[in-house]
């Protein structure tokens, strides 16, 4: 059973430090305005704590950004 367990934290591991670079995130617009003025890093929706420095339109949407969004949604 431990062995079980040691291998489900490698691809939890390995699927979280690498999945978010891959999408674009939502952020507050004020964190957005924030970060262009001070260069503090923004936190998007899912969690994700970083500096902006690519173009957003060239990756496909974060799902858990996504689907917060959708649930806030009145």
């Amino acid at each position: 059973m431990a062995s079980d367990l040691l291998e489900k934290e490698k691809v939890e591991q390995t699927t979280d430090s690498g999945d978010h670079d891959k999408f674009s995130h939502y952020v507050r617009k004020s964190d957005q305005d924030e970060y262009w003025l001070t260069g503090k890093p923004v936190s998007a929706l899912c969690g994700k704590v970083w500096a902006p420095t690519s173009d957003p339109q060239k990756y496909t949407v974060c799902p858990s950004c996504k689907d917060i969004w959708e649930q806030m949604k009145p």
